[in-house]
C-alpha cells in the first residue's frame, strides 16, 4: 500500500513548491519504503522548507509522556524546530510569529486510533492556528493501526475537554488522522482550507500488521500492535497510581503494584470472561515513573482474538475490579495534574465524564458493558468524512 507522504512527495510535489513550507512530523514517520519524511523534504533543495513543527515527545522521540519539550533548531538546514509541547496550555498552538514564516503546512503524524493519542489533537490546533491566520494545511493520511470499524466509549460531555480529547469522539473512534481532522474542522467550524492526501490500498478491516508496512514506535512507549490495541483501555491506567508498564519493555501489556496479587487478580479477571483477552499473572520492576525500582504484580495482558478484543471495556473492567479488590488497601485515582488540568481528575478526563468515578462502587459488569458502547449517534455523525 503507499501512504498519503508516498503520494504527496512522488506524485504531487508541485503542490509543496513555491510556497514556504512548514512540516509538522517526527521521527518515526517513514514513508512506505522507510523514508523519513523529514529527511526526503529536507534534502529536497526545491522545497522552501521554513519551519518544522514537533508534537508530544519532540521531533527525535527523545522526550517522556508529559515531558515538556524545548524548541531548537535542526542541524543540516538550520531550519527552526518548534516545540508544540511545553510547560503550558498555551505551547500547544504554534505561534504566530511561527505560522508568520510559512504560506502552507504539511503535516504527516501517525495516530494510533484513541483520542487519548495526542498527535490528533496537535494537527486539530494547528488547523485552528493556520484558519486564523489564512494557512493552507496539506494533511497526509496514515493508517489507523487497530482498523477502522470497531469504536468504543461515548463522547466527552462539555466541561472535560482536554488535551487527550479537544473534541467529543469516542476513547477508540475508528477514524484515520485525516478523518478525524477533516470531521473536526468541519464540525467544530474551524474553518481550514485543508488538502486532504488520502492512502492507496488501505482498508478499514486492516489492522497494522494487514498493511504490510513495518513498525515505527509513534511514541517512546507504543512499541507494538499489541500494545496500541491494549491502549483505549490501558491508558486509563495512568489516571490510577497502578504502573502501566512504563520502565519496562512491555509499556501497556504489563500492568500493576505492589499492592496487588499476581494470581488473585488475573484470576479474578479471567472469570469475567472478557472477548479476546486473558490476564497471565506477572510480576515487573519499572525503572522510572510510578513505583520505581519497587516490585510490583499484576498483568501481562494476552490478546487471543483482536477482531474481537475490546480494549476500553477491558480498561474499565480491570479498573473496577482492582478497586473493589484493593480499594482502601492501596488503590488510589491519581492526584497530581495530568495534561495541563489540576482541577479534574484525570479518570474523568479520560472517560470524558465523572460517571465511571463516580458510580463505580456501585456499578455492575452490565453497566461497565453500557459504558463502553458508542451511541449509534456518532456513526450517523461521522459517515460523510469517512474517505475509504
Amino acid at each position: 500500500m503507499r501512504l498519503g507522504i508516498d503520494i504527496l512527495l512522488d506524485e504531487n510535489r508541485s503542490k509543496l513548491l513555491g510556497r514556504r513550507v512548514g512540516l509538522l512530523t517526527n521521527s518515526a514517520c517513514v514513508d512506505s519504503k522507510g523514508r523519513p519524511t523529514l529527511d526526503r523534504v529536507l534534502s529536497d533543495d526545491e522545497i522552501d522548507l521554513r519551519a518544522i513543527f514537533a508534537p508530544e515527545h519532540g521531533i527525535n522521540l527523545s522526550a517522556q509522556d508529559m515531558e515538556p519539550v524545548p524548541s531548537e533548531s535542526e542541524q543540516r538546514r538550520k531550519v527552526p524546530v518548534h516545540s508544540l509541547y511545553g510547560n503550558s496550555v498555551e505551547s500547544l498552538v504554534p505561534t504566530d510569529e511561527a505560522l508568520s514564516s510559512i504560506d502552507l503546512m504539511l503535516i504527516d503524524l501517525q495516530d494510533i486510533g484513541s483520542r487519548y493519542y495526542t498527535y490528533v489533537w496537535t494537527a486539530a490546533l494547528c488547523a485552528k492556528g493556520c484558519s486564523r491566520r489564512g494557512r493552507k494545511i496539506i494533511l497526509c493520511d496514515r493508517p489507523n493501526p487497530i482498523g477502522g470499524i470497531s469504536t468504543e466509549g461515548g463522547g466527552i460531555e462539555p466541561g472535560f475537554e482536554s488535551f487527550v480529547g479537544l473534541y467529543s469522539v469516542p476513547n477508540r473512534h475508528g477514524m484515520t488522522i485525516a478523518e478525524i481532522v477533516h470531521y473536526v474542522n468541519n464540525n467544530e467550524h474551524i474553518g481550514a482550507n485543508m488538502d486532504i492526501i488520502k492512502m492507496d490500498g488501505w482498508q478499514r478491516q486492516m489492522l497494522w500488521n494487514d498493511t504490510g508496512l513495518s513498525w515505527h514506535n509513534p511514541s517512546p512507549n507504543m512499541r507494538s500492535l499489541a500494545a496500541a490495541l491494549l491502549y483505549p483501555g490501558m491508558c486509563l491506567i495512568e489516571a490510577t497510581n497502578l504502573s502501566e508498564g512504563r520502565g519496562t519493555d512491555e509499556p501497556f501489556i504489563l500492568v500493576g503494584a505492589p499492592f496487588i496479587s499476581a494470581d488473585k487478580i488475573s484470576s479474578e479477571f479471567n472469570a469475567l470472561s472478557l472477548p479476546g483477552i486473558i490476564a497471565e499473572p506477572a510480576s515487573f520492576t519499572p525503572n522510572r515513573q510510578k513505583w520505581r525500582g519497587e516490585r510490583c504484580e499484576g498483568v501481562r495482558w494476552k490478546i487471543i482474538d483482536r477482531n474481537t478484543f475490546r480494549p476500553y471495556l477491558t480498561g474499565l473492567v480491570f479498573i473496577w475490579l482492582v478497586k473493589k479488590l484493593y480499594g482502601g488497601r492501596g488503590f488510589e485515582w491519581r492526584k497530581d495534574p495530568y495534561e495541563f488540568v489540576s482541577d479534574i481528575p484525570a479518570i474523568d478526563l479520560l472517560t470524558g465524564s465523572a460517571h465511571f468515578r463516580k458510580k463505580i462502587d456501585s456499578s455492575s459488569m452490565e453497566d461497565l458493558l453500557k459504558l463502553s458502547e458508542t451511541p449509534q449517534e456518532f456513526a450517523d455523525r461521522i459517515s460523510g468524512y469517512l474517505l475509504y
